[in-house]
């Protein structure tokens, strides 16, 4: 008999349809997600993110919060949807603004990858920070760059470890000081060009002659143009004492700063 019922509501079918799968309202479902962590006060706290551009924007090179959350929502368990509650967020945040908890979530977390992808994220910084600091420096035995693999295996001699808050170009040049204990290495200089105004060229070129290494040209028609080579270091001496002395109205231009410009330079 009740064959026969289900045959008349359900033709072709003689079991009852299963149930309708739903999603509890407070439950969102997300997937291929990157999940930054947060435990405050014995509570845990959850975002889903865009997988690679959790350190886009703690590096601030990233700047779209609509480019890295996934969904504007705090969670207690992302793999689940489970979501936060708003009393939580008021006592642990202080609000229960999502967007905003999300943010300082984004920048205190700890972000959540496997250890297969922790693995190729490292080893993708750790070139990356070798690749900018080979760009950047010259061997001072033959002012040449050095390849890339000497200079992975110096890093691997002093033990460098990965800082994970700290991009790939700001580790580069913290490491460059430690890399002499190795290596012959030095930062390779700076090319740069000034333009002064006429009446203040005399007193900047007097005042920052002693910061350059060497001066590769002068004119002197109309307004002063110096060309010359500095040490990194002295780039920001030099731009202050030309914007004070010429009240902004000169100007500081970088015109190169890598290896493969300077190595260019010497072959030709």
């Amino acid at each position: 008999e009740q064959s026969d019922l289900m045959e008349e509501k359900f033709p072709g079918r003689t079991n009852p349809p299963p149930e309708r799968m739903f999603t509890p309202v407070n439950q969102v479902r997300l997937t291929n997600v990157a999940i930054v962590r947060l435990k405050k006060k014995g509570k845990r706290f959850e975002i889903a993110c865009y997988k690679n551009k959790v350190i886009s924007w703690r590096n601030k090179v990233e700047k779209d919060i609509d480019e890295v959350l996934q969904a504007h929502s705090v969670f207690t368990n992302v793999s689940k949807g489970t979501l936060a509650k708003n009393k939580d967020l008021d006592r642990c945040f202080g609000t229960t603004d999502q967007t905003e908890v999300c943010k300082m979530i984004l920048e205190s977390g700890q972000l959540q990858v496997s250890q297969k992808e922790r693995k190729a994220e490292a080893e993708k910084t750790l070139h990356e920070i070798a690749t900018i600091v080979a760009d950047k420096c010259i061997n001072t035995d033959n002012n040449l760059p050095f390849p890339i693999s000497i200079i992975q295996t110096a890093m691997k001699e002093l033990k460098f470890s990965l800082k994970p808050n700290r991009g790939a170009k700001q580790q580069a040049l913290e490491l460059i000081p430690d890399l002499k204990k190795q290596l012959p290495i030095e930062r390779a200089q700076m090319r740069i060009r000034l333009g002064i105004p006429e009446k203040n060229a005399k007193d900047v070129k007097k005042a920052v002659t002693p910061l350059l290494s060497t001066t590769e040209n002068e004119n002197w028609d109309f307004d002063y143009e110096l060309t010359a080579r500095i040490d990194p270091g002295a780039y920001r001496s030099i731009s202050d004492l030309v914007s004070a002395s010429t009240k902004g109205r000169g100007n500081v231009e970088i015109l190169d700063c890598k290896v493969q410009d300077i190595t260019k330079t010497i072959d030709d």
